[in-house]
């Protein structure tokens, strides 16, 4: 029996350290770890349980008979990560650049099994080449398998993929599925077909970072959840990530014991931090940082549509969800990709019971020709369908302007938000009064002997009677006017009071939402 077990230790020994010095080498050259080394970087130190690390793929033609690593180009298991279990795989570019088979594929599935039979959320570190081309379409249907299993587990585990490597043809499917993208600057890429086909199809010559880098997928595309210079440091983010999310949906997200920050902080920080003039541009992440815990909040897609801000804080200790317009960039306007970016964002906190709080500038849809012939119509309904959707405790703050269908749109009380609190600042309306009074009083504005004088008298009025700050509390569109420097103790106490807040769904297969 210890002569077995040497054996076996000597076996384990040698597969852990790879194939040979030469592949880890060129790995190193390329300014990349090794899969092992992101396994040891994403879990805490000695948990990670590695599942058929023995495993060889059983494939025979173009040479493959006489090259059967152990592994078969995947590391995968199980460990903890601040001390909560979670899955992996991770690609092993050293065996077969990564690519995968039908071994490679079956160990990937396995663990995608477990993961959704433990109630646990999976990572998968991407570092392939794609199909083993050698092994013909029984790769294709190992990446058909996994599709199935990330469809499967959406909404039910958090599913993570990062990319630390090449990501071409289908194999770009799965991240795209998955419910965050982290990308590493200079070393991963992303796309469906590759420059040199772009070049042969199109002749439009680019690089593979240009057609599908880390900054490409991060700020145009929004492919990329994230980006990062370096893989310490995307891993880390990983794990803080990990951190705040429940385990799976049928969870609450892990909540602080004892909050540092009290509940009932006043952030009177917000009463000069907002100006009172609509037209005059802030940053809503100097809001979201006096409002959350600590100021500390994590932001998602940080880099793509800027002009909406989503992110993850925790308000009295609670892990929240915060949409807001970011009145730096195009003023805070909903467009085609912020739509987009916020109707995910909604339905990801809604399908791990994490509470939503709107924040809620806005001046409209972006107008233009582009915007509507590219469908703002179907993106914006997108946002507006996850919203009408979203079963968690919904809380709307509207500080200033929300104007026409996107003060609907942002989580309005008619749409179902549980309440919605305003700044004496709010201004809610179905267009700024300068341009209501060139609708309404057109006629009466032209044929005046002075235009002008006419026009800011009509502003005016209007302003007086459907403008100021009380008139959707005096309709019950709004459930309260508050001091700004109340801002945080309403949300937490509004939010405490929603903890328990449960809301059935009607009986169907599923909804149709727009596309």
């Amino acid at each position: 029996m210890r002569s077995r077990v040497a054996e076996l230790t000597l076996l384990r020994e040698r597969v852990a350290a790879g194939p040979n010095a030469k592949a880890t080498q060129i790995q190193r050259d390329k300014g990349k770890l090794t899969a092992r080394e992101r396994i040891e970087l994403l879990f805490d130190p000695g948990t990670f349980h590695e599942v058929e690390a023995l495993r060889r793929h059983r494939a025979t033609g173009f040479g493959l008979e006489t090259k059967r690593p152990h592994t078969d180009g995947v590391v995968t298991g199980w460990g903890l990560v601040n001390g909560r279990t979670v899955f992996a795989y991770a690609h092993d570019f050293r065996i077969f650049g990564g690519a995968l088979g039908e071994a490679h594929a079956t160990k990937i599935h396995k663990v995608q099994d477990m993961a959704e039979a433990a109630g646990a959320p999976i990572v998968g570190l991407c570092d392939g080449a794609g199909a083993r081309i050698q092994e013909g379409v029984t790769a294709l249907a190992g990446y058909g398998g996994i599709f199935q299993r990330n469809v499967r587990a959406s909404g039910v585990i958090p599913q993570i993929s990062v990319m630390v490597g090449p990501c071409a043809g289908g194999a770009a499917y799965s991240p795209a599925l998955t419910d965050f993208v982290f990308m590493v600057r200079d070393i991963s890429q992303m796309f469906i077909t590759g420059p040199d086909v772009v070049q042969a199809v199109t002749g439009e010559v680019i690089s593979h970072d240009g057609l599908g880098g880390a900054d490409v997928h991060a700020t145009s595309s929004g492919v990329a959840t994230f980006a990062y210079d370096d893989e310490e440091s995307c891993l880390a983010d990983v794990r803080y990530l990990l951190s705040l999310l429940p385990s799976n949906n049928r969870e609450a997200p892990p909540a602080d014991a004892v909050p540092a920050d009290p509940a009932d902080r006043r952030t009177e920080r917000l009463l000069d931090l907002v100006p009172v003039e609509s037209s005059r541009a802030y940053d809503m992440r100097a809001v979201i940082a006096e409002i959350v815990d600590d100021g500390e909040f994590f932001e998602v897609h940080p880099l793509w549509a800027p002009n909406v801000v989503c992110a993850l804080v925790r308000i009295d200790g609670h892990l929240t969800g915060v949409v807001a317009n970011q009145p730096l960039h195009l003023a805070g306007v909903l467009d085609i990709p912020a739509s987009e970016k916020a109707a995910r964002f909604v339905q990801f906190c809604d399908a791990f019971n994490i509470p939503l709080v709107t924040l809620v500038d806005v001046p409209g849809f972006l107008p233009g020709v582009d915007q509507e012939h590219n469908g703002i119509i179907r993106h914006g309904a997108k946002l507006l369908y996850a919203y009408c959707n979203a079963t968690v405790p919904r809380v709307q703050v509207i500080l200033r302007k929300a104007y026409g269908g996107a003060y609907i749109v942002m989580d309005s009380r008619s749409i179902g938000a549980d309440l919605s609190l305003a700044w004496p600042t709010n201004e809610i309306a179905v267009m700024g009064a300068e341009g209501a009074a060139n609708v309404i009083f057109r006629r009466e504005i032209t044929a005046a002997a002075d235009p002008e004088a006419v026009r800011q008298m009509r502003i005016a009025e209007y302003k007086t009677e459907l403008m100021h700050p009380y008139y959707a509390a005096e309709r019950g569109l709004v459930d309260d006017v508050i001091d700004p420097a109340e801002t945080r103790s309403a949300l937490a106490g509004a939010l405490a009071m929603l903890r328990a807040k449960h809301r059935p769904l009607p009986a169907r297969k599923h909804g149709n939402q727009p596309q």
